[in-house]
C-alpha cells in the first residue's frame, strides 16, 4: 500500500510536509518526501491530497471491552468485588472483542488500547494492550500482561467499607499491598533457589496469586497505580521505591500540585479522564492545565480516557483540550502516541511512524486538534479498517 501527498507527523522527531508512506506485510516499510517516491508496483494507493497522516492513537488506560457499551450488569466485568487482592485475574478473559466501543475507537483514530480491571481492589488484576480490530481478543493482543492494576485512595475504601472488611482506610490499602508484595518476593526467592539447586531447596507450593505477581517483583511488568490525590500518588511512589518495582501514575489528578517531586522521582504519568465532572472528592482539584504543567516540569505524560468514563473516541479531543489549556501541541500529540507507547512498554511496535513498526496509521483531513477534524482512514496492521463516507 502507498499513501502519498501527505503531511506526515511521524511522532519520532520528524515532520514531512509532503511525503509518502509505504506499507507491506502489516509493517511500515518506507517513509520519504514526494520528490523521492519510488515508481509503481503498489497494490493499493491512497492519495492523501495534503491530509495529515499520524500513527494510530493509543489509549494508555481504559476499560474498553470490560464494560460493554449499552449492556448493563451482564457486560460489566471489570471489578471482582469479593476479595481486595485479585492479581490473578486477566483482562483477556473478560474483554468482549465485539464491543461497539472498539468500532467507535477506530472511527476516532484509536488503534491500540491498554485495557483492564477497574479500581475496586487493592490489586485488581492484569491489563492487556490490544488493537482495536480483530476476530478475537487473542488476535488483537499486542502485549499481555502489560501491567498489574493497583488502586489507592477512595475506591478500595468505599467498596470494602460497605462490606465492613479490610481495607477501610488508606493505611490498610498500603499495608495489604506491601504484605502481598513481600509474599510475592519471598515466593520468587523460593522458586529461584529451587531452580538453582533442586536437591538442596524445596519446591514451593504453587500459589496462583503470587505467581501472577512474579513479573511485577522482577521488574518485567509495570504496576499501574490508580491514584488521584497527591498523598496517594506519594504512597504509590513510596511503595514502588521500597520494593524496586516499576510503576506508572495513573489518573494523577493532583500530580501538578507536586510537579517538582514527580519530576525528581522520574515516574511517568497517565492523566485522565480530563473531560469528566468532579464527581467525587478526589477530583476536587482536577484541572485541564495539569498535563501541561507536568509536561513542562519534565514528567513524561500520556493522556487517557478511562473509558467508559470518557468514550474512547474522544481521546484525541482530550489531548486537544489539554493543548488548549496550555500543553505544548506536539507534547499533547505525543501523549496519545509515542509517549503512551513508551510509558506502557509497547513502543517497539506502535506509537510512531517508523520503518519496521506496525502499520497502524490514521489519516485526518486537517490537524486532529481542529474541532472539525475528520478521520478519513484508519489503518491497522496494514489493513484499511475504517474509511469515512465522503
Amino acid at each position: 500500500m502507498l499513501i502519498k501527498n501527505a503531511k506526515i507527523l511521524t511522532m519520532a522527531g520528524r515532520t514531512i510536509e509532503n511525503g509518502y508512506l509505504i506499507i507491506g506485510n502489516g509493517k511500515i516499510v518506507e517513509i520519504g518526501s514526494m520528490d523521492e517516491i519510488p515508481m509503481g508496483g503498489f497494490g493499493e494507493e491512497i492519495d492523501a491530497k495534503g491530509s495529515f497522516v499520524l500513527p494510530g492513537f493509543i489509549d494508555a488506560h481504559c476499560h474498553v471491552g470490560m464494560w460493554e457499551d449499552g449492556v448493563g450488569f451482564e457486560g460489566i466485568d471489570g471489578n471482582e468485588m469479593t476479595d481486595p487482592v485479585t492479581p490473578q485475574l486477566r483482562a483477556i478473559d473478560a474483554i468482549y472483542h465485539a464491543d461497539r466501543a472498539f468500532v467507535e475507537a477506530r472511527e476516532g483514530g484509536v488503534t491500540t488500547v491498554v485495557t483492564g480491571p477497574g479500581s475496586a481492589n487493592v490489586l485488581g488484576g492484569q491489563f492487556a494492550a490490544v488493537k482495536t480490530y480483530g476476530r478475537s481478543v487473542d488476535e488483537m493482543v499486542v502485549k499481555e500482561p502489560i501491567a498489574m492494576k493497583a488502586a489507592f485512595g477512595e475506591n478500595p475504601k468505599r467498596v470494602y467499607n460497605s462490606k465492613s472488611k479490610m481495607p477501610m482506610t488508606r493505611m490498610a490499602t498500603a499495608a495489604m499491598l506491601r504484605e502481598t508484595l513481600i509474599k510475592a518476593k519471598n515466593y520468587k526467592t523460593a522458586i529461584d533457589n529451587y531452580n538453582r539447586d533442586s536437591e538442596k531447596n524445596k519446591k514451593p507450593e504453587f500459589d496462583f496469586k503470587l505467581d501472577s505477581l512474579l513479573g511485577v517483583v522482577s521488574g518485567d511488568v509495570i504496576m499501574k497505580a490508580h491514584a488521584h490525590r497527591a498523598d496517594d500518588i506519594l504512597t504509590a511512589i513510596r511503595i514502588a521505591k521500597e520494593f524496586g518495582i516499576r510503576i506508572t501514575l495513573d489518573h494523577c489528578t493532583e500530580g501538578y500540585l507536586i510537579k517538582d517531586i514527580l519530576a525528581e522521582e522520574g515516574y511517568p504519568a497517565i492523566l485522565g479522564p480530563l473531560l469528566s465532572d468532579r464527581s467525587k472528592i478526589e477530583l476536587k482539584n482536577a484541572d485541564l492545565k495539569g498535563p501541561g504543567i507536568l509536561s513542562k516540569a519534565g514528567v513524561r505524560v500520556a493522556i487517557m480516557t478511562d473509558h467508559p468514563v470518557i468514550p474512547v473516541q474522544y481521546l484525541c479531543l482530550s489531548a486537544a483540550m489539554a493543548a488548549k489549556a496550555g500543553m505544548d501541541e506536539e507534547e499533547a500529540l505525543k501523549a496519545i502516541t509515542i509517549n503512551a507507547a513508551q510509558i506502557t512498554g509497547i513502543d517497539n511496535r506502535v506509537g510512531s511512524i517508523e520503518c519496521g513498526k506496525d502499520a497502524d496509521v490514521v489519516i485526518f483531513n486537517t490537524h486532529p486538534f481542529d474541532l472539525k477534524a475528520k478521520v478519513l482512514y484508519t489503518i491497522i496492521s496494514g489493513k484499511i479498517i475504517y474509511k469515512a463516507d465522503v
